[in-house]
């Protein structure tokens, strides 16, 4: 059995509506994919003074599944947009 993989996104979005443009348009790349989406905005709290405001933490069955779907077409042509829209960083992980 693999370990699951999981996308950590930290962002400060400079441009809200280039950002919703982000977002509009992973929505077809994350599902084809099976992810699921554990956190996507919320409350944040920094006791240790992080510089980004929204966070997001995507779990798919595999670490391998997360990177193709990171390497898709459908998501390669929304990235553009959240990189357009906001600073921060991504990784893909694989979980424990």
């Amino acid at each position: 059995m693999s370990k699951k993989g999981y996308w950590l996104v930290m962002l400060t979005v400079t441009d809200p509506e280039g950002y919703q443009r982000y977002r509009d348009a992973i929505g077809d790349a994350i599902s084809s994919f099976g992810g699921n989406y554990l956190v996507r905005g919320g409350q944040v709290t920094n006791p240790e003074g992080s510089e980004f405001g929204r966070h997001v933490v995507v779990e798919f069955d595999s670490y391998e599944t997360a990177l193709n779907c990171y390497r898709s077409q459908a998501y390669q042509a929304a990235l553009k947009h959240r990189l357009a829209a906001s600073t921060g960083h991504f990784v893909i992980v694989e979980g424990a």
